[in-house]
This record gives structure tokens, sequence and C-alpha cells, in this order.
């Protein structure tokens, strides 16, 4: 039987920490910035943790 395959686009966008938790970037930091406050652009860019109930179906694209 073949190797599994990762989503190679998941493997752009997710990062496992060493605890398990998988990291994401946060969305409207692409374009149309400039009717956004300063603060909310200064938070856009911090990364935040995937919730719960998606952990399973991301883990799996990243399967390795």
């Amino acid at each position: 039987m073949p190797k599994k395959k990762s989503k190679r686009s998941a493997m752009k966008r997710f990062k496992i920490t060493a605890n398990g938790k998988i990291l994401r970037n946060k969305a409207n930091h692409s374009h149309i910035l400039t009717k956004k406050k300063r603060k909310r652009k200064r938070q856009l860019r911090k990364s935040t943790t995937v919730d719960r109930a998606d952990k399973k179906r991301i883990m799996s694209f990243l399967s390795k």
C-alpha cells in the first residue's frame, strides 16, 4: 500500500507546535487595509490556534 500523502496547501498554512496544537494565520490581512484600524491590523499579524472542532480534520490533511 502506498504512503499517505499530505495536502501541500495545508502544510504551507498550518504549523504544529511541540504540545500538539495547530497554529494558523488570521484572515482579513491581505488587502483593503486602508479602512482597518492600526490596532486591528497589528492584531491580525499574530497567529492563533485552530479550534478544537477543526483539529481532527486538519490533522488528517497534515498526515505524514
